[in-house]
């Protein structure tokens, strides 16, 4: 009924690995010493080493990358605004379009305005050029609280359900958290609890095997099933991580919310402090609609962490103070591109530099 897969090294590349790992002298054809008295030395010829690969960019690098859409239309706007000239009245009223277009929403951009007419009076700024240094101080202190960072010590398994709406990145994000906790030296399980998705199982199947990692899935049932024999398989084989796929959810499909609740209620049963994280995948390009989702996911399940996937893809990277200002749920992780490495814990001070910088 239930199937096992994980990727085996056949007995053959295993042999021709150590192989190739022995040292082996490399010689010259000809020297002086093996030709003949008569013969003219062939001169020796050194190989030049081949060129060097390509430097590999660096996190900061990729995430500036990643969040050029975002910042093209608010830096570049900011840098105008911050130009030069006074502080007055006109300025406030360019800088509030500027927030809400980049998708801070009305709220949080009410904040920052506030906040940084305060800081404005206090510290008696004049020219608009002092105004960058402003905005920045006062989004971090809005966005900081959302940088926890996610904590697995001192549970085994660790399990995490992943919950979301269908093509929000939940799979690949599954797949990338897993190469991300290996690079920990942790030992991970997947769950293909996605059973209503035709390809999610084939899909969290690949991924398994591209990172090595077993999976445990069912050919047709009941997804609360496939998870809780996921924990019983973690518990046993003394695995790290447990990270639990589930079906996308619409969160007016009320029926189909009350499913996943089961889920969570049968992965209690095989484990009871679990789950010990409930991820919610959010797609950045659907702007303050994620807000709606944060809403309704947290009040069906108790979110613990949100997971902002396709920042390289919009321009609406504000979005995460939407969040901080009307459902503060941490942001564990967020993504910038489609290579595995390119899921990161978020930080609020590099992607507050990367907007602006």
């Amino acid at each position: 009924m239930f199937s096992f897969f994980k990727k085996k090294t056949p007995p053959a590349e295993t042999a021709a690995a150590e192989k190739v790992a022995e040292p082996v002298a490399i010689e010259p054809a000809a020297t002086a010493a093996t030709q003949a008295p008569d013969e003219p030395v062939a001169p020796v010829v050194i190989a030049q080493a081949a060129a060097e690969p390509p430097r590999k960019a660096s996190w900061t690098e990729r995430l500036k990358a990643g969040l050029s859409k975002t910042r093209d239309k608010l830096g570049k706007q900011l840098a105008t605004l911050f130009g030069g000239g006074k502080i007055d009245e006109d300025l406030y009223e360019e800088l509030e379009t500027v927030l809400l277009t980049a998708d801070m929403g009305v709220d949080a951009t009410n904040h920052l305005l506030k906040d940084v007419r305060d800081r404005v009076s206090l510290g008696g700024l004049k020219d608009a050029s002092e105004l960058k240094g402003t905005l920045k101080a006062s989004l971090g202190e809005l966005i900081g609280p959302l940088e926890v960072p996610l904590d697995t010590a001192g549970k085994k398994p660790f399990v995490i359900m992943m919950v979301g709406v269908n093509g929000a990145g939940k799979t690949t994000s599954i797949g990338k958290l897993a190469k991300y906790f290996q690079s920990q030296g942790k030992s991970v399980l997947l769950a293909a609890g996605d059973t209503f998705r035709a390809a999610a199982r084939e899909q969290l199947m690949a991924w398994g095997e591209r990172n090595n990692v077993t999976v445990i899935a069912q050919q047709s049932g009941d997804a609360a099933a496939v998870c809780y024999d996921a924990i019983q398989a973690a518990t046993a084989r003394g695995i790290d991580i447990v990270l639990a796929d589930t079906a996308g959810r619409l969160p007016t499909q009320l029926h189909l919310m009350e499913e996943i609740k089961k889920v969570k209620r049968v992965i209690q049963k095989a484990i009871p402090d679990g789950p010990h994280e409930v991820m919610l995948v959010l797609d950045a390009n659907i702007g303050q609609n994620a807000i709606n989702q944060v809403i309704a996911f947290d009040d069906a399940l108790g979110l613990t962490g949100l997971v902002l996937t396709k920042l390289d893809g919009t321009a609406k990277g504000g979005v995460i103070a939407a969040i901080a200002k009307q459902r503060p749920v941490p942001l564990r992780f967020i993504g910038v591109g489609e290579s595995i490495d390119d899921l990161r814990p978020f930080q609020a001070g590099p992607y507050i530099d990367a907007l602006f910088d």
